[in-house]
């Protein structure tokens, strides 16, 4: 998955993205949260920055993932300015770290990167677990939203008990309902 995902063309990447971002910007949830969390994407995932922008246009308080430490839950921190990230652990864009983290709250929405998702909202991560430690199942989480390209939805993926399903799920050609804050 992760060879077909990286060979999408910068362009075909970038007119998916613009599509999904439409599809998650439409959503009620998008409009009711005063703050999204995002990620900066790397290494073939689906590009965030238009989502950022869109997100920064209507209002919204953006925040982003930064790696504390290894086995640690990530610190979410505003960003002002796309063009402020900075490589973080493991070469991830994250915000400056002077930025007061934020924890973020059950009205909040969080968009979350993945490899894989499937019909019930399993997400087949990079392997660190950083998304299922920040968000851990039976915990008050804001809405989880997984944004991919759609050849990375599956039937299924290998799930363990510390898992945390997505709520929504948004590609470029739809968006699905698949968790338990379905509304």
């Amino acid at each position: 998955m992760r060879a077909e995902r990286e060979a999408i063309g910068v362009d075909a990447a970038l007119a998916s993205a613009l599509e999904a971002c439409e599809r998650l910007v439409a959503l009620p949830e998008f409009s009711a949260a005063a703050r999204i969390g995002l990620y900066a994407a790397v290494a073939g995932e689906i590009p965030t920055r238009p989502l950022y922008e869109a997100a920064r246009a209507a209002g919204k308080a953006c925040l982003l993932p930064a790696v504390v430490a290894e086995g640690k839950p990530l610190r979410f921190l505003p960003l002002e300015r796309w063009e402020d990230l900075r490589p973080g652990r493991y070469g991830v864009p994250e915000p400056p770290g002077d930025g007061a983290e934020s924890a973020l709250s059950p009205s909040d929405l969080v968009v979350v990167p993945g490899l894989a998702f499937d019909v019930e909202g399993r997400r087949l991560g990079s392997g660190a677990g950083y998304y299922d430690r920040s968000f851990p199942p039976g915990a008050p989480a804001p809405l989880l939203v997984g944004f991919a390209f759609d050849r990375q939805r599956v039937e299924r993926v290998p799930s363990v008990p510390h898992d945390r399903a997505m709520d929504i799920l948004v590609t470029e050609r739809g968006v699905w309902r698949v968790g338990s804050k379905q509304g």
